[in-house]
């Protein structure tokens, strides 16, 4: 399904979450994803399935963030959704693919560290 520019603006939502990830609000960083979200990691290699998994991952990472942790670098929109590359919570640069589903919440994304060089993940 195609996102309509017209009723949401994904690269607001994607301000919205690099804003609740640099204030480490747990919270408003889950709310804007959907219930039964995946989310890829190629950092850890590990694959999460639904809020209560994304909130573990999540939830050490914005405790332990660094000052220039979650900076934008470089924002673009894809056929299914935003591209972003970042500083993770560590302050190294990632890659970061979001889509999101017809309730304008975040159904899928995926990451990985980009290492002088495009990241090797998917947007599916």
């Amino acid at each position: 399904m195609s996102i309509s520019r017209d009723e949401f603006d994904p690269l607001a939502a994607i301000v919205d979450w690099l804003d609740a990830c640099r204030r480490g609000d747990l919270n408003a960083l889950l709310d804007l994803y959907d219930e039964r979200a995946v989310m890829e990691c190629g950092c850890e290699g590990v694959t999460l399935t639904g809020r209560n998994s994304i909130a573990a991952y999540w939830a050490p990472k914005l405790e332990s963030k660094r000052v220039t942790a979650f900076n934008l670098d470089a924002v673009v929109l894809t056929g299914h959704g935003v591209q972003i590359d970042y500083q993770s919570y560590e302050g190294k640069p990632v890659r970061f693919y979001f889509r999101f589903g017809s309730s304008n919440e975040i159904i899928y994304t995926s990451c990985g560290p980009l290492n002088g060089r495009a990241a090797k993940i998917s947007p599916n």
